[in-house]
């Protein structure tokens, strides 16, 4: 079985022979953004809907496994469902250069958070980002709407009248004016995933010319870029980099110029995911 734990939601593919007999998705089991019992009920749907039996391996990537502690609470919550199953637990982002096809280069993961892994030839690896929201996640789902909630308040404050962004914004939340976003961005009810998913509101604000979001949306590819740099330069490897997740793969008001920055940096083979993440823990599971 290959599973993908994403921000919002967990994908499984279930294989017998190497051949994909079952595929399903459900709510996210990532418990980063959800609580432990959100996760498991996540994971009871999931093996449920599958309808494994005698599963013998299973692949696993997810969000914030950046220990052997991480990995080994996952793949406890996992073991029930499979009993006797090897499980293998990876960093989300490993599974982007999978999916690509590549077994060297730097994946940057762009969705409800982000993050940069990589390997060289060698089988050296390295990080960059990836320390949650709380500490970074630049570029992100939850970090577009938070800069359009700063974005916002900042006119506010300065006694400009509410542009575009802050009234789609202001209505996609449910409050009648700027004001209102304060008491909605710190509402407990109103977490990571939340946000993560108002990052639409950005996207089409600045598709339908709103300067103020289109500058957030240029700052987020900034941002993927550094990660990027981050990972090659400590590898010192040229590429390929794969941008993925959400927001890397259907934006391409991120993901062009991204590739442009790199490109003008001298790293030409900048590659967007043309697939789901998951198959890329379909080409780890084939693959050993």
């Amino acid at each position: 079985m290959a599973i993908d734990i994403g921000g919002t939601k967990t994908r499984g593919v279930l294989l017998r022979g190497g051949r994909i007999v079952a595929d399903l998705t459900v709510g996210s089991a990532n418990v980063q953004n959800v609580s432990v019992e959100a996760a498991q009920r996540a994971f009871a749907e999931l093996f449920a809907g599958l309808g494994p039996t005698a599963v013998d391996r299973v692949v696993v990537g997810a969000g914030g496994v950046d220990t052997e502690q991480d990995k080994f609470a996952l793949a406890a919550l996992i073991q029930p469902h499979v009993p006797g199953a090897d499980i293998t637990v990876v960093h989300d982002s490993e599974l982007l250069l999978a999916a690509a096809g590549a077994t060297a280069g730097v994946a940057v993961i762009a969705g409800t958070g982000t993050a940069a892994w990589g390997r060289d030839i060698d089988g050296r690896e390295a990080r960059y980002g990836g320390w949650g929201y709380l500490l970074g996640d630049e570029g992100s789902g939850y970090w577009l709407s938070r800069e359009a909630v700063r974005h916002s308040l900042r006119r506010f404050n300065s006694g400009q009248e509410a542009d575009s962004l802050a009234l789609a914004l202001c209505e996609s939340v449910g409050v009648p004016d700027v004001a209102g976003l304060i008491a909605a961005f710190h509402h407990p009810d109103k977490g990571r995933r939340y946000w993560a998913e108002r990052s639409r509101v950005v996207v089409d604000a600045a598709r339908n010319g709103n300067y103020g979001a289109k500058d957030i949306l240029s700052r987020a590819a900034d941002e993927l870029t550094t990660l990027a740099l981050g990972v090659l330069d400590n590898l010192g490897i040229a590429g390929p980099v794969v941008l993925g997740g959400g927001l890397g793969q259907h934006v391409p008001e991120i993901s062009v110029p991204f590739r442009e920055s790199l490109a003008a940096r001298g790293h030409h083979d900048v590659r967007v995911l043309d697939q789901e993440p998951v198959f890329g823990a379909v080409a780890l599971l084939t693959a050993g």
